[in-house]
C-alpha cells in the first residue's frame, strides 16, 4: 500500500511503513495548536482561536527515505467521542497537553492517557499479539512561564503518571517561551523508533516551490537526496482522510490485511 502526498504536481508516494500520526490532545485552551505552530512553523499564535479539528501534514527526505507525518490537532471539547476514539485508533504517537495553572486540564490528561492504554490494549486482544500495547506517549506541561506564581499541578504528580512506561515521559515546557519543545519532540520519535530528524531543529525547512525544483532536479527521491541530508516540507493543501480511509487505515494497518474472521468492537467508555 502507498500514500499519494498530493501538496505538489510532482507527486511524492510515500510507503505506507514510513507514513504515521501524531495526535495531540488536551482540555482546551491548554496550548495544544501552540505546540503544533511551533513544530511546523516555529512561530508562536498570541490570539487564542478555539480548535474544532485541524489536520496538518509533513512530509521528510531522511537519507534518501521518505516518511509522511500526519498531525491531527483535536478539539478540546471532543464533542463527539466516537470520532475522539477514531482518532485514538489511528494514532501511532500522542501529545497529551495539560496547563501547569490548571488542575482540571491534568485530570484530562489522566482520563486520556488511560483511554488511550485501553483503546490500543484491546487492539493488541483482537490481533491475538503477545505483546502488550506500546503507546509512544508524551505527557507535557504547558505554560512553564506561569508555573511559578500560579502552578496547580507539582511535577512529582504528573511524573508519577508515566512512571514505569518506558514509552512514556513527561516534560515541562513552554510553547510560549519555546522552552523545553525541541526536547520533547526528540525524546517523542526516539521512543517511537522513529528518525530523529523528524524533529524541527535536525532538518532543514523546504517552501513548496523550492521543493518542486528539487524534485525535477535530484528529488526522485534517492539519487542526490542523501547528499542534502534531511529536509522536510509542510503540505499547504492537505486535508484529513475521510471516515472511510481512517477505518480502512486501522484495517490495514493496525489490525493487519487479509483476515477473515469476525472482528469485536473495542467500546471506550
Amino acid at each position: 500500500m502507498m500514500k499519494t502526498f498530493h501538496s505538489t504536481p510532482a507527486m511524492l508516494n510515500v510507503p505506507a511503513k514510513n507514513s504515521y500520526r501524531m495526535v495531540i490532545l488536551g482540555a482546551s485552551k491548554v496550548g495544544k495548536s501552540c505546540i503544533v505552530s511551533r513544530f511546523l512553523n516555529s512561530r508562536f499564535e498570541e490570539q487564542y482561536t478555539p480548535t474544532i479539528e485541524d489536520f496538518h501534514r509533513k512530509v521528510y527526505n531522511i537519507r534518501g527515505d521518505v516518511y509522511q507525518l500526519d498531525i491531527l490537532d483535536t478539539s478540546g471539547n471532543h464533542p463527539f467521542p466516537a470520532m475522539r476514539r477514531l482518532s485514538i485508533l489511528t494514532g501511532d504517537v500522542f501529545i497529551l497537553v495539560f496547563s501547569l495553572d490548571n488542575r482540571g486540564s491534568f485530570d484530562e490528561v489522566e482520563r486520556l492517557r488511560r483511554q488511550i492504554i485501553e483503546c490500543k490494549t484491546c487492539l493488541k486482544d483482537k490481533t491475538k499479539a503477545a505483546a502488550a500495547a506500546a503507546v509512544p506517549m508524551a505527557v507535557c506541561g504547558n505554560k512553564a512561564d506561569r508555573a511559578e506564581l500560579h502552578r496547580e499541578v507539582r511535577a512529582e504528580e504528573a511524573e508519577r503518571l508515566v512512571a514505569g512506561d518506558a514509552n512514556s515521559a513527561y516534560f515541562e515546557i513552554s510553547a510560549k517561551k519555546n522552552s523545553n519543545v525541541e526536547e520533547m519532540f526528540r525524546a517523542l520519535f526516539s521512543m517511537a523508533k522513529l528518525p530523529h530528524e523528524m524533529s524541527p531543529a535536525l532538518h532543514r525547512r523546504l517552501s513548496v516551490q523550492y521543493s518542486e525544483a528539487l524534485h525535477r532536479k535530484s528529488f526522485r527521491l534517492r539519487r542526490g537526496a542523501k547528499e542534502l541530508g534531511a529536509f522536510g516540507m509542510v503540505s499547504p493543501l492537505a486535508r484529513r482522510p475521510s471516515l472511510n480511509s481512517d477505518l480502512r487505515y486501522i484495517k490495514e494497518k493496525v489490525l493487519g490485511r487479509g483476515e477473515d474472521r469476525q472482528r469485536e468492537k473495542c467500546l471506550i467508555q
